[in-house]
């Protein structure tokens, strides 16, 4: 039967006489231990425990076969399978270990360190003196060291010193005489190696380099450096030095505060630019000067209910971020948005600002929206069991080289939702709105249909609508199948709508998303007048591990109002385009989405679009296929006709190795879009890689080329090789 004793305490029990209180130890000077067998030698001092001993003191334990104490000299010498384990988490295993009272200090033969964090150190000996720990003839590597069935195995990487000091002020560990040993091969020296111990989140040290080859920039290097400037607070700065143009610095910084939290960053360097008519013409001198780009984002939360987030994003010229690889977007935005949330409101008050990066933009007629305000409130319950809710929206854009527009406007809507007898489903809504909008430089805008009155203008708007569904459900195959038939009727009297300004509401287009919505135009800015009656059916099955969903649709506008749509969107005749969904889903194997739009007199298909996915985390495939054949007036809108497929995959093989790809092909010809200049084949981009990861190192070369040339950054291929050794710093 173990014996649990307080060593102090026993001490006093062994003297002769009558006995007396025994004085209260502090807690933390107490040595509790239990073992199968005690010997103490009065006269020696030295408490000999064997058997299953545990002993603990101020987070330390220790365990062990035999353990001799002597209480004179506060030595406590283990044996045995010795096994120490520290507050943090940090196991230490050894053929012999003497110890200090404290449990702290010591010395070890033979050590096998394991690490909170998973990492392992070993050595001949060790000694660990006011929380130093020194190791002799060591390594470390925090890959495992055996393998599934339990057998010895070599670690695919590990570090190998001379010497190992860890320093607990500053949370490091230090090499001395280090080098780096790959799948059992020494690879290269590391002469002052240090890292951080893990129990921090990191700290101040070099980051695993980045290496690859471009067209445009050479061979480029990389070597970030990490600072840890406070527990809360961190930054990290990396120069890229390339072979074919002047380096460049890389800075970013993160904050947490008791608020929120925010990142900085940025890329500065020093080169030749194109200015804008030499990208357009491809023909001219270069321009030297300064090329950075700047970001930042962050969110605070001031209290339960006011939030604040804020993102910037600015480049110095166009081709700056694709010429160095930093991102492919061809419009930075940035806002500022403060919110007020509760259960029954909401208000937003942000404004926004973009930066065109495409050839055709013009900045001069980029938006700036300031301020931009939206607030709503609910109320549950409310004549008739009804919702309703209340909204007051405003607006001002400006241009600084474009039209200005500003808009207010307040709206109400009140929702019920129903279930007959027969188990119907019944929709009702009336929605009613009044607008004001002022415009100015009007004709600074390209496309007439898009100006709006110059000065100002006002309209009223008001709608009724009324929807019907009968879910039909039963059993199918095994399974569940819904069948659910869909009918609405709007109705909304003449709405003054070419006189307004047309901001928000530009792209639209026929889809399921949108078909049985009270208003078909996205934005605020156009609004769907007249009568119409919109029907379809909703379909679902669902099988043990089987999701299947259906929607199809079509509607038919009651008036005789010349229609506002333009021709193409599929909302232009009485008669609307035919739109559906399908979705598949099959576990976690397989998702498949088709969304159509089918041209309502002869049923060509004017939107296909595919995307699928199939195999698990592993090895899996993605196919994306898109073909818009709209046939609307390039003036009228960006988005023009397109063919465009999209394939990625990784397949692994061999337990740690993974191949994987992915490849970007424009099918546009020129019948489809004249002024795309394709032929019907054309590849955007596509990448290649091969990729090794185990437990403890990520090993990675990709291969990627661009078909495309955009000023100075020339098509071409681009090679990426990337190494990470895992737990190794941060």
């Amino acid at each position: 039967m173990p014996l649990l004793l307080c060593a102090p305490s026993l001490a006093l029990a062994q003297e002769s006489g009558p006995a007396s209180p025994a004085p209260t130890e502090p807690e933390e000077s107490r040595i509790d231990f239990s073992a199968d067998q005690l010997i103490y030698d009065t006269r020696a001092e030295i408490v000999t425990v064997t058997g299953n001993v545990r002993m603990a003191r101020e987070g330390n334990n220790l365990r062990a076969d035999r353990v001799i104490w002597n209480r004179d000299t506060g030595e406590v010498r283990a044996e045995g399978n010795v096994q120490v384990v520290n507050p943090q988490g940090d196991v230490a295993y050894g053929d012999s270990v003497v110890l200090s009272d404290t449990l702290r200090d010591g010395v070890v033969e033979n050590l096998l360190l394991v690490l909170e964090d998973g990492g392992r150190l070993a050595a001949n000996r060790a000694e660990r003196e006011n929380g130093y720990t020194t190791l002799h003839r060591a390594a470390y590597s925090p890959c495992a060291v055996v393998d599934e069935d339990g057998c010895p195995k070599d670690p695919t990487w590990q570090i190998t010193a001379v010497r190992v000091v860890h320093d607990p002020v500053r949370n490091r560990i230090r090499y001395e005489g280090a080098a780096l040993s790959l799948f059992g091969l020494p690879l290269i020296a590391l002469p002052g190696l240090s890292h951080p111990d893990g129990s921090q989140g990191g700290g101040t040290g070099l980051l695993v380099p980045d290496i690859r080859i471009s067209r445009s920039n050479g061979l480029e290097v990389s070597v970030p450096y990490y600072l840890k400037l406070a527990p809360n607070r961190d930054a990290t700065i990396a120069p890229h030095i390339y072979t074919g143009v002047l380096p460049m610095l890389e800075g970013r910084y993160r904050h947490l505060t008791e608020l929120g939290a925010y990142q900085l960053g940025g890329y500065l360097t020093y080169g030749s630019r194109l200015p804008l008519n030499v990208i357009r013409s491809g023909v001219g001198e270069r321009d030297q000067g300064i090329r950075a780009y700047l970001e930042g984002n962050g969110r605070f939360q001031l209290n339960p209910i006011w939030s604040v987030t804020a993102s910037a994003r600015w480049v110095t010229d166009r081709t700056f971020l694709r010429r160095y690889d930093i991102s492919r977007d061809d419009r930075l935005r940035s806002v500022v948005n403060a919110e007020r949330i509760t259960p029954n409101s909401y208000i937003s008050i942000a404004g926004w600002a973009f930066q065109g990066l495409r050839i055709t933009d013009v900045q001069g007629q980029q938006p700036i929206a300031l301020p931009a305000v939206d607030a709503r409130w609910r109320r549950d319950d409310f004549f008739w069991n009804g919702r309703l809710e209340l909204q007051a929206n405003s607006l001002s854009i400006l241009r600084t080289e474009g039209q200005d527009t500003q808009r207010a406007f307040a709206a109400a809507r009140w929702d019920r939702r129903s279930i007959t007898t027969l188990g119907q489903e019944l929709l009702l809504t009336a929605f009613a709105r009044g607008d004001v909008y002022h415009a100015n430089d009007t004709r600074l805008t390209p496309v007439a249909l898009y100006r709006g009155t110059e000065g100002w203008s006002a309209r009223g708007i008001g709608a009724l609508a009324a929807e019907l569904r009968w879910p039909l459900i039963g059993e199918f195959m095994g399974g569940l199948q819904r069948l659910t038939p869909r009918v609405q009727i709007v109705a909304s009297p003449p709405t003054q709508n070419l006189s307004i300004p047309n901001e928000d509401a530009r792209s639209i287009e026929l889809e399921d998303s949108n078909l049985f919505a009270l208003n078909r135009f996205p934005g605020h800015d156009r609004w769907e007048d007249g009568a119409r009656i919109t029907y379809g059916v909703d379909w679902a099955l669902d099988l043990p591990r089987i999701a299947l969903r259906t929607t199809v649709g079509q509607s038919y506008r009651l008036s005789e109002l010349e229609s506002i749509f333009p021709q193409g969107t599929g909302l232009s005749e009485r008669f609307s385009d035919v739109v559906g969904r399908t979705t598949l889903r099959y576990g976690r194997k397989l998702s498949f989405t088709h969304r159509f739009r089918l041209d309502k007199d002869s049923l060509a298909v004017r939107r296909n679009e595919v995307d699928a996915t199939f195999g698990g985390r592993q090895t899996y495939g993605t196919i994306g296929y898109l073909r818009l054949d709209r046939d609307i007036n390039s003036g009228l809108e960006d988005l023009r006709d397109r063919e465009e497929l999209r394939l990625g995959g990784r397949v692994r093989f061999a337990n740690h190795w993974s191949l994987f790809g992915s490849a970007v092909v424009d099918l546009t010809n020129f019948e489809e879009d004249p002024a795309s200049g394709a032929d019907g084949y054309e590849p955007v981009r596509h990448r290649l890689g091969v990729a090794y990861d185990d437990d403890c190192i990520e090993i990675g070369v990709t291969w990627r080329r661009d078909y495309d040339t955009t000023g100075d950054f020339r098509r071409g291929n681009t090679f990426l090789f990337r190494v990470a050794l895992k737990n190794l710093g941060r």
